[in-house]
């Protein structure tokens, strides 16, 4: 079994995860000359760098623990909306067959179609 550490897959992350964070780390450091410069919005960016580095860090960690579907679980979620649409169709044919709810249903029907009684500010 492979390490998800070492797959070739994590390996890309890993390699992209260093460039990221590289990157983001310099452009920090060039915000943070630039604002001893005098550039005072540079300290905002200063800031904002080393958040997008995090964020990163982040991603990274959360494509490294993706965890793949398994048959089971495929097999089970199948299972599972099958039973659920069995259901769905057994509650459909009992209310085809109710009485009471097409009675009912007709009753709303004859009360949409009479006019509405104006309400109080119309």
């Amino acid at each position: 079994m492979k390490s998800k550490w070492f797959s070739p897959r994590a390996i890309l992350l890993h390699l992209t995860l260093i460039g990221w964070v590289s990157g983001c780390l310099a452009a920090a450091w060039w915000q943070v000359a630039r604002a001893a410069d005098g550039n005072a919005l540079s300290y905002l960016y200063a800031i904002e760098w080393p958040v997008f580095a995090i964020a990163g860090v982040l991603g990274w960690y959360a494509l490294l623990n993706i965890e793949k579907v398994t048959e089971a679980q495929e097999e089970a979620r199948r299972e599972y909306e099958e039973k659920m649409r069995r259901e769905a169709q057994q509650a459909r044919e009992i209310d085809a067959e109710s009485p009471e709810l097409a009675a009912y249903n007709n009753h709303l029907a004859e009360l949409a179609k009479q006019p509405r009684k104006k309400l109080w500010g119309h």
